[in-house]
């Protein structure tokens, strides 16, 4: 006899819905969310649509009707629960949209907890759009099946992130001029930390200065290279991805 295939398929859409999400109940979705699942997925009655809510897990829904401007779901089951997150924030200096999109999006891909976006003198922006900015965030996140979602907060000052500095986190500092081999320093530090990436231009002296004045700040190497600030992001984070055991 052939297998039963499996439910819900691998295959199904995903989407982060506003929660708490519960067995049996019913879920209308409207607006962009609709026209996803109706005019780009194509669902129909009776195909299944994973849903998270950032605050119980993951559900398998089956799609209980689909009309013009909406959708309708009925939750089955819960198939795991929300993901417990390395607590790790990222500290990244703004960048242009382009790039600092592509630092949103793979800092949610791995698994960062909390992002808190910088302001520094050589940034070349100093604004960030927060709903389009949570947007990414979220797309990212329904893409690798994450069940918890970043903390994004809005841009600060670099000298309001450093005077605002909480106890017991310690700040890896990617500094271009030198430190401890990003491996070795975050192995002998583990614990709740933060990562701190500089804009196109690097920090100035003053900032260097400012930040290696705090207690907890760790400077640190990303290898022989100067890299972009985007590639710095990705790879401090995958590196302490590694050495805390999350890989």
């Amino acid at each position: 006899m052939p297998a039963t295939p499996a439910w819900p398929p691998r295959s199904a859409p995903r989407l982060f819905v506003a929660g708490p999400l519960a067995e049996g109940a019913a879920i209308v979705l409207e607006g962009n969310p609709a026209h996803y699942l109706a005019k780009v997925m194509r669902v129909s009655p009776g195909d299944a649509v994973i849903l998270c809510d950032d605050l119980t897990g993951e559900w398998a829904s089956r799609v209980a009707s689909v009309g013009k401007r909406e959708v309708e779901l009925d939750v089955a089951e819960r198939l795991r629960a929300r993901e417990a997150v390395p607590d790790l924030w990222l500290c990244p200096a703004l960048l242009k949209k382009d790039r600092f999109d592509l630092v949103l999006e793979k800092a949610t891909e791995l698994g960062v907890a909390e992002i808190h976006p910088v302001v520094t003198r050589r940034c070349v922006a100093d604004k960030l759009n927060p709903e389009r900015a949570r947007a990414l965030s979220v797309e990212a996140a329904e893409q690798c099946a994450r069940t918890a979602l970043p903390v994004l907060t809005g841009p600060v000052p670099l000298a309001a992130l450093l005077r605002d500095w909480p106890t017991g986190r310690t700040l890896f500092f990617a500094d271009e001029h030198g430190g401890d081999a990003a491996a070795a320093a975050f192995a002998a530090r583990p614990g709740p930390a933060a990562l701190l990436i500089g804009p196109e231009g690097g920090f100035d002296e003053a900032e260097r200065a400012a930040i290696r004045a705090l207690p907890l700040a760790s400077p640190i190497s990303l290898g022989p290279r100067i890299l972009r600030g985007e590639t710095a992001a990705i790879t401090a984070i995958s590196v302490w991805m590694a050495a805390a055991g999350d890989w």
